[in-house]
């Protein structure tokens, strides 16, 4: 499937049809989130992949009751990691794993505890949401190119999320993605002309 075909096909799936999608091709999705773009490739995202249908019955009333949550195959929870410090730490193992002349090493890591050095923790959070979005992307694009179906879900009660999957601290979930196969039929894209969205 062309990119055009995927993204014009793409849509918000209400409701799911309960059919599991294989492992495999969760995990070529995850593969694919995995390479999602984000700034000086700090990465700061963990996703929680919740498949216990018990689980999901817990989570739905602190998603305001959507039927997405436990008719999916696979509820990806995207959290957002402002921890910097832990991250370009991270980063700089990574990058000597992989054999990156040291020079280069030391200035992106460099660069990143500069630039990440002077925020708050708001900001510091705010920019972990923004990119962990960019991963979300990945997703939602990823699942259509392999035959199944999404919906990106901003709805929720991330205290409750985080109580009920015990996510550890400082992930904080920014936004769900439930996979699985479409027993809705999507509405026609309406959109904006390209003119307006252009200044």
């Amino acid at each position: 499937m062309e990119f055009a075909d995927i993204v014009m096909s793409r849509y918000a799936t209400k409701k799911f049809d309960t059919r599991k999608v294989p492992e495999t091709k969760i995990r070529e999705l995850l593969e694919l989130v995995r390479f999602a773009p984000s700034a000086m490739n700090l990465q700061p995202w963990k996703i929680k992949v919740i498949t216990d249908q018990k689980v999901k019955e817990q989570l739905k009333p602190a998603a305001f009751g959507q039927e997405q949550i436990t008719t999916c195959s696979h509820l990806l929870v995207f959290c957002a990691d402002p921890d910097y410090d832990r991250l370009i730490r991270r980063l700089g193992v990574l990058l000597k794993t992989h054999g990156v002349p040291e020079e280069v090493h030391t200035m992106v890591t460099g660069m990143a505890v500069q630039f990440t050095g002077g925020m708050s923790p708001d900001q510091k959070f705010a920019w972990s949401q923004a990119q962990t979005y960019l991963a979300l992307g990945n997703a939602l694009n990823g699942a259509k190119a392999l035959g199944f179906d999404s919906c990106p879900m901003g709805g929720f009660d991330p205290k409750e999320f985080t109580r009920i999957l015990n996510i550890p601290p400082p992930l904080v979930p920014v936004m769900l993605c439930p996979v699985g196969y479409a027993a809705d039929k999507p509405m026609p894209k309406v959109r904006f002309a390209t003119e307006e969205i252009i200044f």
